[in-house]
């Protein structure tokens, strides 16, 4: 017996000996000591997934010796695994550098303030958008790398316009009390609902209030602002409006809003730049799309700018933190040419300004009528009004998907804030 047990422990031994605690899995790091290998969280193969590709491509040229690895995960399960191993205390199984939507960033920064690298000396906030600059930092320090823009544009069928007896600078710097008029006609000339919404996706109300540089929380980024917010007050009035004028047609999932622009059911599309491909994916409208600036809100200093959707690239502290820190610095950082190929290749648009002043950043786009798009993007994504998007977008939302609707059936805008607000005070203690 006891040589039996003598043989399971030199067993164990033997296979505790073979296993190095330095070696990385292919969904997160481990721990431990140093390695040359960084692991990379990320959601979207065709957009963020393919700009990672470029840019470990462009990387592990000039850095044979380290090994970048890319995980694919749906963004609701990076959220979900980032906060089970932080709330732990340990960043063991997850990765050196995880991408998060930049509405969620502030809530990870505030609730696990030690486990994030600071990228500040890595590269210049400078050379991009302030807007996501503001979104990546908290107390003047760089936590996010800026990647992709949610700048948002007014994509318009230029035939349906014409139809109507508009052109495409009819539609230049408009707002969105004017926008619901040339909707109205638009309808009337065409039989064309102007656009198409979600009744449950609020990114609609999020676009208009950020052209006048409001949010739903204060500078503090957890202090609801909803009553008496004229801004948000505004928004509601619009989107009642739209919906009273009969020129919404509404949708209830990514595929029926693609389809309804695709069939050519609808005459704009005011949203992030992010859709692009999938316009274009409509090959026989070629040339009857254009794209302006997004319609603005009436209060004063309001710009026809805004974002919807974004992303940028975290470090969190480990081992490994300070190469993840060198391939970010070095790529998405600084290299301009990895911007150009994400334009060429994938039809990402980042915030690195330099990048704006490239031949590909410039290069007429012939589906929208030889429009200069890219660069139109660029211009406009320097306009936005930089926020704190906060800690609570999402739940602050549910909240106000309840009051929309209670709004649309009549009860008063101010009561509705009111209450929204009464409610976001009671929950986000």
């Amino acid at each position: 017996m006891k040589k039996v047990l003598l043989l399971l422990v030199a067993a164990i031994f033997f296979l505790s000996a073979c296993t190095s605690p330095n070696e990385s899995d292919t969904t997160g790091d481990k721990g431990g000591a140093e390695s040359n290998e960084v692991t990379i969280w990320a959601w979207d193969p065709k957009f963020n997934i393919a700009a990672l590709e470029v840019a470990k491509e462009i990387y592990e040229k000039e850095n044979p010796d380290v090994k970048i690895n890319i995980v694919e995960n749906a963004q609701q399960d990076i959220v979900q695994k980032l906060n089970t191993g932080l709330s732990s205390g340990t960043t063991n199984g997850l990765p050196s550098i995880v991408l998060i939507e930049d509405y969620r960033a502030q809530s990870f920064l505030k609730a696990y303030p030690d486990s994030f690298y600071e990228l500040t000396d890595v590269f210049n906030k400078d050379d991009f958008a302030e807007y996501k600059v503001t979104a990546t930092s908290i107390d003047g320090k760089q936590y996010g790398l800026p990647f992709d823009t949610g700048v948002t544009g007014l994509y318009v069928r230029t035939d349906y316009l014409q139809e109507a007896g508009y052109t495409v600078e009819d539609l230049q710097g408009i707002t969105w009390k004017e926008y619901i008029e040339i909707g109205k006609k638009v309808k009337e000339a065409t039989g064309k609902h102007m656009l198409t919404i979600d009744p449950n996706d609020l990114g609609f109300i999020r676009v208009m209030i950020q052209t006048a540089g409001s949010w739903y929380l204060g500078e503090d980024g957890v202090t609801p602002t909803l009553a008496g917010n004229e801004d948000i007050k505004e928004a509601f009035g619009i989107y009642k409006e739209m919906v009273d004028a009969d020129i919404v047609k509404p949708n209830s999932d990514w595929s029926q809003f693609v389809a309804s622009f695709n069939n050519g059911d609808v005459a704009s599309i005011p949203t992030g730049n992010w859709i692009t491909p999938s316009v274009k994916a409509e090959a026989s409208q070629s040339g009857k799309w254009a794209v302006v600036p997004i319609p603005k809100l009436s209060a004063e200093g309001a710009v026809n700018a805004s974002n919807l959707g974004g992303s940028s690239w975290y470090v969190l502290n480990g081992p490994n933190a300070e190469k993840a820190a060198d391939f970010l610095g070095k790529t998405f950082g600084s290299n301009e040419e990895l911007y150009k190929r994400l334009v060429t290749e994938i039809g990402a648009i980042g915030t690195y300004k330099p990048a704006a002043e490239t031949e590909e950043y410039k290069a007429a786009d012939e589906f929208f009528g030889g429009q200069k798009i890219v660069s139109d993007f660029a211009k406009w994504t320097e306009e936005i009004k930089g926020l704190n998007y906060g800690m609570h977008t999402y739940a602050v939302e549910d909240i106000l998907k309840v009051e929309m609707q209670n709004y649309l059936n009549g009860k008063d805008i101010d009561d509705v804030l009111k209450d929204a607000q009464a409610q976001a005070e009671a929950q986000l203690k």
